[in-house]
């Protein structure tokens, strides 16, 4: 995959899936072994330097990862701590894992590939905020590029016809118009329209409020939504980790300052719409986000335009 998308910073897990087993991941076509040492998490190539078993089918044993070849032990920054068939030895550097960094935030662990990793992504102050509740639904995997799930994220125009089962009117396909902000690190744009954000079917309604969805789009592959509700704000997070050129994971937390729920009924809902859009863009032709071909664009396609501007100046024929 393309070297320009090393550096930036992309989630690989959930934090409360990375306990006591080694939990095993891919990003940008490496594969990736997760675990605990301590209070830390180490995120490592998942291949034993001894004789490049994959250490993601080992054992957490004693705050180390344990090789299930040979049973060398793994302990915090990927240091090998214990080597059973030399149990006096004192393991050289040359059995240290080769190790990425790892960054806990927002629910998910977060790794970058690069050696020179750009800054962390900062997103909106609310997830900070312990007047927010915070839920991590289950990753999604795609049959498609990070490219393509981002562009869909962002479309403002499909809701009345991808949506009508969970929260939008297929009476309302009119797409006002709105204003995008560039900069270097990606894009930024208020959409504002009549269409709800209460789920079908729930009985709420808000006569006469104009709904504000504020985006905030990362490049490459992250995007973040705050839809401003009549007594609230419920921020989506929405990362794409690009696994090969046609596959990606999606990781959505939300956090939100209203009642609208259990866990459970929030991750359902969560779910359901994802799954409507996970419909459409892994129907999509080609799978990646063909940057340099011309695929026909309308004024409600503002976002996507600049989005796709902006890949291409990064150096990226595809996304």
């Amino acid at each position: 995959m393309h070297a320009e998308l090393l550096p930036y910073w992309y989630p690989i897990a959930r934090s409360e899936d990375v306990r006591e087993g080694p939990v095993s991941v891919s990003l940008l076509e490496t594969d990736l072994v997760l675990y605990r040492s301590g209070q830390d998490i180490v995120v490592a190539a998942d291949r034993c330097p001894h004789r490049g078993m994959r250490l993601s089918l080992g054992q957490h044993r004693e705050g180390a990862l344990v090789c299930p070849y040979h049973g060398l032990a793994f302990g915090q920054e990927g240091r090998c701590v214990h080597i059973p068939a030399h149990p006096h030895l004192t393991p050289s550097q040359q059995f240290r894992l080769s190790t990425y960094p790892a960054v806990e935030r927002y629910g998910l662990v977060w790794t970058s590939l690069g050696a020179s990793p750009s800054p962390f992504p900062e997103l909106s102050s609310d997830w900070d905020d312990p007047a927010f509740r915070k839920v991590t639904p289950d990753p999604v995997p795609i049959a498609a590029s990070a490219g393509r799930q981002v562009e869909g994220f962002i479309d403002v125009a499909h809701f009345a016809h991808v949506h009508t089962t969970t929260f939008a009117d297929p009476a309302n396909t009119a797409v006002p118009t709105y204003a995008v902000q560039v900069d270097e690190d990606g894009l930024r744009f208020d959409y504002c329209s009549t269409v709800s954000n209460y789920a079908v079917g729930s009985g709420m309604t808000a006569e006469g409020f104009v709904w504000r969805r504020s985006f905030d789009v990362r490049l490459p592959y992250l995007a973040h939504l705050t839809v401003h509700f009549p007594n609230g704000r419920l921020n989506i997070l929405n990362g794409a980790s690009p696994v090969a050129s046609d596959r990606s994971v999606l990781f959505s937390p939300v956090c939100f300052d209203f009642e609208i729920g259990t866990d459970e009924a929030v991750k359902d809902f969560n779910a359901r719409i994802f799954a409507e859009d996970r419909l459409m863009v892994e129907n999509q032709q080609p799978r990646h986000l063909p940057l340099e071909a011309a695929e026909a664009s309308f004024a409600a396609d503002l976002a996507s335009v600049y989005y796709r501007r902006l890949l291409r100046q990064m150096g990226l024929s595809t996304a």
